[in-house]
């Protein structure tokens, strides 16, 4: 039998958002109280390292996300093959593969997605540039 994370090539969780009102003040937080390395922001997050997870810390996109909970990002070497298998499988889909940053050596994309308890959950591939 095969397992959905076998399935998906899940490989470990990539990385983790947590939800901010003010984000000057919360980036200052991670960056200066936590010592968090800050690799990046992009309008209304900005993205830290904390070990092998990245941390994002961001305003809620809309009312329903704004809430204490973190968001769990899965990370896979086949973003579309990933989503399509999860697609197969019936999960209620929130935003399909898209191209969130432009790196210097890879390109950053995710998808949400719900599990059954209506948690909002990701896929991320950090895709390298030839």
């Amino acid at each position: 039998m095969t397992t959905t994370a076998g399935a998906l090539g899940i490989t470990d969780v990539g990385q983790v958002s947590v939800n901010a009102r003010d984000l000057p003040r919360a980036v200052g937080f991670y960056r200066d109280v936590l010592g968090l390395p800050l690799l990046f922001e992009i309008p209304g997050a900005a993205f830290f390292m904390c070990g092998p997870l990245r941390l994002i810390v961001g305003t809620a996109e809309k009312p329903e996300f704004d809430h204490p909970g973190s968001i769990l990002y899965y990370r896979v070497p086949d973003i579309h093959a990933a989503w399509d298998a999860l697609m197969r499988h019936g999960v209620r889909a929130e935003h399909e593969p898209h191209l969130l940053a432009r790196m210097p050596d890879h390109d950053l994309w995710m998808a949400f997605f719900r599990d059954t308890e209506d948690n909002y959950l990701a896929l991320m591939s950090e895709v390298p540039r030839a």
